[in-house]
């Protein structure tokens, strides 16, 4: 397929815990239908538990599961941490220095082997990854369009607006947001997204209400044009 088919996307969160994952696997089954080959990469996942006698860390997996190729585990998850803490801190712990420069070669090696790459990042945009680089860093040097997790709770609108507006003053674009209903008792939640859309002056991806198991498979996802290729 030709170079210039082929997409990427970068997917952040206003927190951790807001469903970045879940966004992350419902834009792969949604780009599965204009991509032949599309592809979930979590550069950084910090916590591993046993499963099925390995080590592993579930939001990779969930990836992996929503993908529509397989591809070596070592380009779709390059720095595997077993602490569930912040990454500067589980590398620290595990003696792994996280470098952007092997990231940023997985990510190219993916993008011969698939035609959509959904880059899922850890924690929210500043996390950081060692004493002088964050997540803003890494979606800085992938150099690719950002959509915004919002989880919808109390205080969303403040942690969505400072989001974006990093976002934007690393020089990338908020191609979309997405907006997840992890809080059934909010109050006024159509007037939050509404105010949102406004601000946010992005396209709105998804609105997904609260599930106590959601299936990423049921999420409508919103997908621009641009994003799509020609079905085949």
């Amino acid at each position: 397929m030709p170079e210039a088919r082929r997409f990427s996307v970068f997917v952040t969160g206003t927190d951790t815990g807001v469903g970045k994952t879940l966004v992350s696997c419902a834009l792969l089954h949604a780009l599965a239908k204009h991509h032949a080959r599309a592809v979930g990469m979590k550069p950084v996942a910090a916590g591993t538990e046993l499963i099925d006698g390995r080590q592993a860390n579930e939001d990779v997996l969930a990836l992996r599961g929503a993908s529509s190729c397989r591809v070596p585990p070592e380009l779709d998850n390059p720095v595997l941490l077993p602490d569930p803490v912040s990454p500067h801190i589980a590398a620290a712990r595990a003696g792994v220095r996280i470098s952007m420069a092997h990231i940023v070669a997985c990510h190219r090696q993916l993008l011969h082997l698939a035609d959509a790459v959904v880059v899922e990042g850890a924690g929210g945009f500043m996390v950081p990854l060692s004493e002088t680089e964050t997540g803003a860093d890494l979606a800085t040097a992938l150099n690719l369009p950002v959509v915004l997790v919002v989880g919808l709770r109390l205080g969303c609108l403040n942690h969505a607006l400072l989001t974006a507006q990093a976002i934007r003053a690393r020089g990338l674009t908020l191609a979309g947001w997405a907006a997840n209903h992890i809080d059934p008792g909010m109050l006024a939640q159509a007037g939050n997204i509404a105010f949102l859309q406004q601000q946010l002056a992005a396209p709105l991806l998804a609105s997904i209400p609260f599930q106590s198991k959601p299936d990423p498979r049921n999420i409508t996802m919103d997908i621009p044009p641009a994003w799509q290729v020609q079905p085949f």
